[in-house]
């Protein structure tokens, strides 16, 4: 089954906020053109296999739904839930950040 996949607003200011430290903070135009791509790469595949992955292992997420899925070349992840045939991106995240809190 592939799902439609929708990105919150706080999962675009999410991405965003790792976006400008690449450019402003690292100077870096190139890793943030590639985080983005990898982004886009990531959303696509969540389309097709967001029914097919596990549940959020904190059991506060679990109880609200939150799956995650790790971006396909770089250290993020998106934590989503599935809403019928919509999956729904809430949040972007670096993976040495502490999202569970």
């Amino acid at each position: 089954m592939d799902y439609e996949v929708l990105v919150s607003e706080d999962a675009e200011n999410d991405l965003d906020h790792f976006i400008q430290y690449l450019l402003f903070e690292k100077e870096n135009e190139q890793a943030a053109r590639s985080l983005l791509n990898d982004f886009e790469m990531t959303k696509q595949s969540l389309s097709h296999v967001a029914g097919s992955l596990g549940d959020c292992a904190n059991p506060r997420l679990k109880a609200q739904g939150y799956k995650r899925i790790r971006f396909m070349a770089h250290r993020y992840f998106m934590l989503y839930r599935i809403e019928g045939n919509r999956v729904v991106i809430d949040a972007v995240f670096h993976e040495l950040q502490d999202f569970e809190s």
